[in-house]
């Protein structure tokens, strides 16, 4: 499968180990280096963790980027950058210095042993949906056929999310 020419993606970060805004920003710059070039971002939103209650609460952002890389050179610049801010995949919704998830890649629908796009559980989360209103309220999801407003509107998450 080739994806030639430009693509928009749509990029959620989130860390809640350490210094959890410089991991922010230094997560922003290599996506810059290694990714693409950030078109738009999101406030910084503190948020309660989801799935795993007992930790410290996250700090997320959203990038819009626009990349030349594949969706599946863009997962591996994700994941590269991840390593390179340290993070450990000891336990699913954990702790971490840094999270990095595609949302959306264009319009593309994928689902394989490497990736699910649109994000599966992205219209289920206020603290994806929160940053990502922000900077793409019109994106509509495509398979749900709703924008992220709609979709941040009708949410049953009632965690709280916060600037």
């Amino acid at each position: 499968m080739l994806f030639l020419g430009m693509h928009k993606a749509i990029l959620h970060i989130g860390s809640n180990i350490g210094n959890r805004l410089k991991h922010l920003g230094l997560c922003k710059k290599f996506i810059e280096d290694k990714a693409g070039n950030v078109t738009k971002t999101s406030a910084i939103y503190e948020t309660e963790a989801w799935g795993l209650k007992d930790q410290k609460s996250f700090l997320n952002q959203a990038f819009e980027i626009e990349t030349e890389l594949d969706i599946y050179e863009l997962l591996s610049s994700c994941q590269e950058i991840e390593v390179l801010l340290h993070r450990k995949r000891d336990i699913r919704w954990g702790p971490r210095t840094i999270d990095i998830d595609i949302i959306f890649y264009d319009d593309l629908i994928l689902k394989n042993e490497i990736i699910d796009l649109p994000h599966p559980r992205m219209h289920e989360r206020n603290f994806v949906l929160f940053p990502l209103s922000e900077i793409v309220p019109e994106w509509h999801h495509p398979i749900l056929k709703k924008s992220v407003a709609e979709l941040k509107n009708n949410t049953q998450d009632d965690s709280y999310v916060s600037l």
